[in-house]
């Protein structure tokens, strides 16, 4: 049985007295610092919650926006911490940007312990919000953006925000992010081929927690179920709900189950194994909750949409 790991004993306020001595970002991270100034004009100093909604504002904001990204690769965004660095980031902001949904739990304690009192993005809004299934305090499901449709109405939030706050650059954003979203369409066109060269029959899906409802609406996969049966990945699962699992899975005919890269694998191995089926992780783990390492193939939106397709796919009996 997994459990939820048990958070630190830090608390805000002592991130908040932490920022006398804290940095304005991470070595690794060359976007974080106040603003400045580019070749085309001043930039924004905008912090941004997760990969994938960095990685937007990054494509949108161009050389006018410097980019703070609070949660790194491979990181959990369901069992975050923030560190004396986030929070030093935030007070230096000039625009925050959130995925949204309830993603961020932590988010609004830390504006506050922060000082941060300008505008903060959400870049889920007018998004049809997934329901059902064991929600994880009453928001739905988070992961939009596996849905490139979705991906489209984030990035034009982004844009607008980024305008409202630039208001110079509203033609640069605007036109940044019409190119982005024509690059969106051609994805969301090639995930649908790649898909649909999978045997109908053979067109389901089992990964380590509720991540993918979206993509499978959108695509025309049939969920099977989760190893942990939540949109939320540091739920608790019970014995009970792996034995039910491994049961539907022998049950329906389900090829492979995926492992995704920011979880463990272990679980997912021990279902796959008692069910008889095969296990995708390692190098081909799906990208459920954020992006690959920067420079990797899944470093950017793109690139891990492209790469969780693929996967998908091939494991299926599919063509890529």
């Amino acid at each position: 049985m997994l459990a939820r790991t048990p958070r630190t004993a830090v608390t805000l306020l002592a991130l908040a007295g932490g920022l006398v001595l804290a940095g304005c970002g991470s070595a690794d991270d060359p976007g974080s610092g106040a603003a400045g100034t580019s070749a085309t004009g001043p930039t924004l100093a905008v912090v941004a919650t997760t990969p994938v909604v960095a990685d937007f504002v990054r494509n949108v904001g161009g050389d006018r926006v410097e980019v703070t990204q609070i949660i790194k690769p491979g990181v959990d965004p369901h069992d975050f911490e923030p560190s004396p660095a986030d929070l030093q980031a935030l007070s230096k902001a000039d625009l925050v940007v959130q995925s949204g949904v309830g993603l961020e739990a932590w988010l609004a304690g830390t504006v506050s312990s922060a000082g941060y009192q300008g505008t903060v993005v959400d870049s889920s809004d007018g998004i049809a919000i997934r329901t059902g299934g064991a929600e994880e305090g009453g928001h739905g499901d988070p992961h939009i953006w596996h849905d490139p449709r979705n991906a489209k109405a984030m990035v034009r939030t982004i844009a607008a925000a980024l305008a409202a706050q630039d208001a110079a650059g509203k033609a640069t954003y605007e036109a940044n992010a019409a190119a982005y979203a024509a690059k969106l369409d051609a994805l969301d066109k090639a995930n649908q081929i790649k898909i649909d060269s999978v045997p109908p029959g053979q067109r389901k899906l089992v990964t380590n927690h509720d991540a993918f409802g979206y993509y499978c609406a959108r695509y025309g996969l049939s969920f099977v179920g989760s190893i942990i049966p939540s949109f939320d990945s540091s739920a608790e699962l019970s014995g009970r709900q792996l034995s039910d699992l491994v049961a539907k899975i022998r049950s329906s005919g389900v090829k492979a189950v995926f492992s995704e890269a920011s979880l463990p694998p272990k679980t997912a191995e021990t279902v796959a194994r008692q069910a008889g089926v095969e296990v995708v992780g390692g190098e081909g783990a799906l990208y459920a909750d954020g992006l690959g390492p920067v420079g990797s193939p899944g470093g950017t939106y793109l690139g891990a949409e492209q790469h969780n397709t693929d996967t998908i796919v091939k494991a299926l009996g599919g063509r890529v």
